[in-house]
């Protein structure tokens, strides 16, 4: 999903333009996290501490900021969030009636009937729940101040973040952002070589239990990008990581290279699009869950400009 961002007349409210129908109603305001309650959208922005407005607009969000907060800092979380709403497959405005008036024609806000938005929301909440620590106390603190006083300070330089979530056996589970994708593998040599113990590093994300990979239409879409897609995007510092299937939808994230790249719309819809559907006809759908607009410089790429890498 590519969310473009358009300035308002106050500068504190920036309306955010994600391609597709938000509400079709609208416009509807929000002032507070209490009057959000009946929408799922508006509710996850006021999660943000700095967010003091959301108007559900026909095409977009209207978000205002506190006074005193900065859109440097504040906008990826509200692009992030807007992006997971998307891809949760809940509704902007529950319906308690049942009828689905969820948009001005009765469909969900990411293009599926009502129903098929209450199917992807259940399928998402029981695909399973975030990887829990059972690693030796010790171990995990060696991997946090690793993460802590190294690495943390490296990524931020290029404009990412990683922080702990879990360590399970000997996988360290991590929360990124912008940059911090395309570096997972250098991220990983330094554990590795500092902690013997740690065996795999990945995004926390991939750790929980997705069922749609499982079935025969997300093992051949894994076959896709694995054999035909994955070698053509590495050879430009780039990465397709699946991260699940529902139904005819495909969710995927743009790492490396093609996170933030100005192609990456173009690399979605003429590349990995067609390749997928033409290898497994039942998929119709391919939505991008990559934050692109995380971080000062998204489309970080190991070594670029000449540099070493900052993790080292």
């Amino acid at each position: 999903m590519f969310i473009q961002t358009q300035a308002t007349n106050d500068p504190d409210t920036i309306e955010f333009v994600p391609g597709r129908e938000v509400y079709g109603a609208g416009p509807i305001a929000f002032s507070g996290p209490e009057e959000a309650r009946k929408s799922p959208l508006a509710a996850r922005l006021f999660e943000l501490e700095q967010v003091r407005g959301v108007q559900l607009n026909g095409e977009s969000v209207a978000v205002t900021k506190a006074p005193n907060a900065e859109w440097l800092t504040l906008k990826p979380h509200v692009l992030a969030g807007i992006m997971q709403h998307f891809t949760s497959g809940q509704p902007v405005i529950e319906d308690p009636a049942g009828s689905g008036a969820n948009g001005g024609d009765g469909a969900s806000a990411n293009g599926a009937s009502a129903n098929g938005g209450a199917d992807a929301a259940q399928h998402v909440a029981s695909a399973g729940k975030e990887p829990v620590s059972d690693a030796d106390e010790e171990l995990i603190e060696q991997v946090s101040e690793l993460l802590e006083t190294r690495i943390q300070p490296a990524i931020e330089q290029t404009g990412g973040e990683v922080e702990f979530h879990s360590m399970v056996g000997g996988t360290v589970n991590l929360k990124l952002e912008g940059s911090a994708y395309a570096m997972l593998s250098q991220i990983e040599n330094m554990l590795r070589h500092y902690v013997p113990e740690v065996e795999k590093v990945q995004d926390y994300q991939d750790a929980i239990e997705k069922p749609g990979l499982q079935t025969e239409a997300g093992q051949a879409v894994k076959q896709v990008l694995d054999e035909r897609i994955n070698p053509a995007v590495a050879g430009h510092g780039g990465h397709i990581a699946l991260i699940d299937v529902q139904g005819s939808r495909v969710y995927v994230r743009l790492e490396g290279g093609c996170q933030g790249c100005g192609m990456a719309g173009v690399t979605l819809k003429q590349g990995i699009e067609n390749e997928i559907k033409r290898y497994v006809p039942q998929i119709e759908e391919i939505l991008d869950v990559t934050d692109h607009a995380s971080g000062s410089n998204p489309y970080f790429q190991p070594g670029k400009g000449g540099g070493e890498s900052p993790v080292a």
